[in-house]
């Protein structure tokens, strides 16, 4: 059994200022084609299919394209995460079911799985357990408060189904849990929503012991987790950039080969990359001139100056050489420091009030006021003093 495990497409999402719906049309037709190449399955989908819960008219169009683009093909089985409204991408299942799209939205379907059948007529069973918040679904799950609990709890009923159709079986059924989850371990990105309760947000791989292989959806970047790089417990990652700390992931999907005696093999296969992501750091100058940088021309950039002085019109020239800047920040350095650990506290008390005003031009620019700038606040300061006490400034 070939599966194609893929996760957390967030439809309709932007990078900064760049809508992604084109780049997200373009990966899930290669999606098809791969599914097409690679005589895959069955699709798994492990969340976060929309950035929100009210998706936009271009997000459920490009959904909705790629189901009508995948059926042909293999059954998909999909599950919502955090970002998804798990009853509007839930509703119609029993009618996508029929076409061979397979929704586990609710506490409820946990103990139903989709069962997928091979060539020789043995079986795999897929259990979806949808992102459980564990206010909401803890009542339901006769647990405590924690994501450790919901998600044992969901385990549980997993194991206890699988048990009795094992047992019911000639052939043992080989088995696969979709869960969207923060695992223990996992390397997390800063595009991803907390999902902490109680400041905990994760839970340990061991919660997902007795099944042949675990698909997670939530954290961005590929990985497996609970232990070596043949672990059966992985994340597919993001199959785009949505922030510029997942610059240095290799966006992909991963390709699950079930043999018949359960053991699993593993493949990414990386997906096509629109641009790369940059962060570039120095003064303006700099970024302008250094020959070394030519190379992230065509890239998304973040450029991250460094000057003392923020320069005029900063990011039009950045886009001189780097037409695709998306971000621009200015970190003033002082002698290698950045401005902010720098001590630049003065007394009012003790100084005058154009002393005062100086003093925090001089912690906004990082340099002395100029004289210009001494004559503009010394003027401005008496202004507002001759105001208090009633004399005419003129």
């Amino acid at each position: 059994m070939r599966l194609l495990h893929t996760s957390d497409w967030h439809l309709g999402r932007s990078l900064e200022t760049v809508p992604l719906v084109e780049h997200q049309r373009a990966f899930l037709d290669w999606l098809v084609a791969l599914v097409e190449e690679r005589g895959i399955d069955a699709v798994l989908v492990c969340g976060d299919v929309y950035d929100r819960s009210v998706p936009s008219v271009e997000a459920v169009g490009l959904l909705d394209h790629a189901l009508a683009s995948l059926i042909p093909h293999c059954p998909v089985v999909i599950i919502p995460g955090n970002h998804d409204s798990a009853e509007r991408l839930g509703y119609g299942g029993d009618v996508f079911a029929v076409a061979g799209v397979h929704l586990r939205s609710h506490v409820e379907d946990i103990a139903h799985p989709v069962e997928l059948q091979d060539a020789d007529g043995s079986s795999v069973l897929v259990y979806g357990i949808p992102y459980l918040q564990p206010d909401v679904v803890r009542s339901a799950l006769g647990t405590e408060r924690s994501h450790a609990a919901v998600l044992t709890a969901a385990m549980d009923q997993v194991r206890a189904d699988l048990a009795e159709r094992s047992a019911e079986a000639s052939t043992p059924p080989r088995s696969v849990v979709m869960a969207h989850a923060f695992v223990t371990g996992g390397q997390a990105s800063d595009s991803e929503r907390d999902v902490s309760v109680g400041g905990v947000a994760d839970a340990p791989a061991s919660v997902f012991a007795g099944v042949d292989y675990v698909a997670l959806g939530h954290l961005h970047g590929p990985q497996p987790v609970g232990g070596t790089e043949a672990a059966v417990v992985r994340y597919s990652g993001t199959p785009l950039a949505y922030s510029f700390s997942e610059q240095a992931h290799v966006k992909s999907v991963t390709i699950v080969d079930l043999a018949a005696d359960g053991s699993v093999s593993v493949e990414q296969v990386p997906a096509p990359v629109p641009r790369r992501l940059r962060k570039l750091t120095g003064e303006l100058a700099e970024l302008l001139s250094d020959a070394t940088l030519e190379q992230h021309a065509d890239d998304w950039v973040w450029a991250d100056l460094t000057d003392t002085r923020r320069p005029e019109e900063a990011m039009e020239q950045v886009r001189t050489r780097f037409p695709h800047a998306i971000k621009l920040t200015w970190e003033p350095r002082v002698d290698g420091a950045p401005i902010g650990t720098i001590d630049r506290l003065v007394d009012p008390t003790a100084v005058s009030p154009t002393e005062v005003v100086l003093s925090f031009v001089e912690h906004v620019t990082s340099t002395p006021p100029s004289e210009d700038e001494r004559t503009l606040v010394q003027a401005s300061v008496e202004r507002v003093t001759d105001a208090e006490s009633g004399e005419d400034p003129t």
